[in-house]
């Protein structure tokens, strides 16, 4: 299991913005693919962004164009930009991790509550 560490959840008005922050191991960072997924009360996770090694990204047909994934490979480091929040992207927000040669994310941050309010 690898350990990831989120950062940065919170409380803003609607239109408002955050950034999350998920620091992970620099022995596996580089080859691994990141991703974030959310999970509102009452529903299942749900993938929002993932960014492969090579940085090519996929979206949530939901949040494009208002969410931004990005990786610093020198500082081991995946961030989650959130413009234009509205109140149903209030979840709690997980950052993930696949290896090279895994089919599913299956390593997994303790999560942060990001909370939108109307």
């Amino acid at each position: 299991q690898v350990q990831l560490v989120e950062s940065g959840g919170g409380l803003v008005q609607a239109g408002g913005s955050l950034r999350l922050s998920c620091a992970a191991p620099g022995s596996i960072f580089s080859n691994n693919a990141m991703g974030w997924y959310r999970q509102a009360p009452g529903k299942q996770r749900e993938l929002v962004a993932t960014i492969t090694s090579g940085g090519r990204t996929n979206y949530a047909d939901s949040v494009k164009g208002r969410f931004t994934i990005a990786r610093d490979n020198a500082k081991n480091t995946v961030d989650l930009q959130m413009n234009s929040l509205k109140p149903e992207d209030t979840a709690v927000y997980y950052c993930a991790t696949k290896g090279p040669f895994s089919v599913r994310f299956g390593s997994w941050g303790q999560g942060t509550q990001v909370t939108v309010s109307s």
